[in-house]
């Protein structure tokens, strides 16, 4: 459609949302389904009709009051905004138990490929694990420029995340996913994303907890 925004125009959250939208609408293609409304995406997305309409339409997508949305075309469109039509490939650094986990979860889902994965444990490298091989991180830069890599994801200590952030912006990544609990410095222009796990179940703990003193109060 004409005058599509690119992907950097679009705020953070509602890119969030149409990554959700695309793994829900690939759902209901795979079922069979052709048709959706605005109310039933948003109940599968725990969200409100008038948030989907409004986040479709940012990238420029209506449906028909009748008819709703066909699937194919609105995941066509999400796909292509967010430049994920094309298969992404993603270099791993650190194969602990977390590293292997997110190995394990996106072996074979595509558009995403791991291409690589990098360790400093000689007894790790070498190997192929969930179909992603293991290199000593002193290959990385060689590696990461052969397989055109242009996303990382961080999975090591704290105290490692900031040094293997600077290779990978040496590497020439472009983005990348971060699992340490530690805030990463990086070059203007280049998108971090930081997931931190022990943050996450903290405020879910303590939202819980509230709950709980509430419920106890109220006796």
């Amino acid at each position: 459609m004409s005058n599509k925004p690119t992907a950097a125009a679009i705020p953070g959250n509602t890119i969030g949302r149409l990554s959700l939208y695309r793994r829900l609408l690939q759902e209901l293609l795979a079922q069979g389904t052709r048709q959706v409304y605005s109310h039933q995406l948003a109940r599968l997305a725990v969200s409100t009709p008038s948030q989907v309409r409004r986040d479709l339409m940012t990238i420029g997508f209506s449906g028909s009051p009748r008819r709703g949305y066909t699937i194919s075309e609105l995941l066509a469109n999400i796909e292509g905004l967010l430049a994920r039509s094309i298969e992404t490939s993603v270099a791993l650094v650190g194969v602990g138990n977390l590293g292997r986990a997110i190995l394990a979860y996106y072996a074979n889902r595509q558009p995403v490929r791991f291409a690589a994965a990098f360790d400093r444990a000689p007894e790790k490298t070498g190997r192929i694990l969930h179909g992603c091989r293991c290199y000593p991180v002193s290959e990385m830069a060689e590696v990461i420029a052969r397989e055109q890599i242009h996303v990382g994801v961080i999975a090591v200590p704290a105290a490692e995340a900031q040094g293997v952030a600077d290779q990978l912006v040496l590497a020439g990544v472009r983005g990348i996913l971060n699992f340490a609990p530690v805030r990463l410095h990086v070059p203007a222009g280049l998108y971090v994303e930081h997931v931190d796990l022990m943050m996450a179940l903290d405020k879910v703990a303590y939202y819980a907890h509230q709950q709980v003193e509430q419920q106890d109060s109220s006796r």
